[in-house]
């Protein structure tokens, strides 16, 4: 699954550990997130969204193979 995170975060001037602050996560998870290695639970995904302003949909791109 692919995702906005880094250039969403890059918009705001948010640092990673800003974010992982943010979400209450590691600023490893971040990085894992932001690479595509890790795929969040539906609770963090709602979290990292909502920090953005955006839903969901908007911030994780789902494709026919996610599904």
């Amino acid at each position: 699954m692919e995702n906005r995170i880094k250039e969403l975060r890059e918009q705001k001037n948010m640092t990673q550990q800003n974010l992982a602050e943010s979400v209450r996560v590691s600023r490893q998870t971040i990085i894992s997130l932001e690479n595509g290695r890790y795929n969040p639970s539906i609770f963090l995904a709602y979290r990292i969204a909502r920090i953005f302003g955006l839903s969901i949909e908007q911030v994780f791109l789902f494709g026919d193979e996610d599904l």
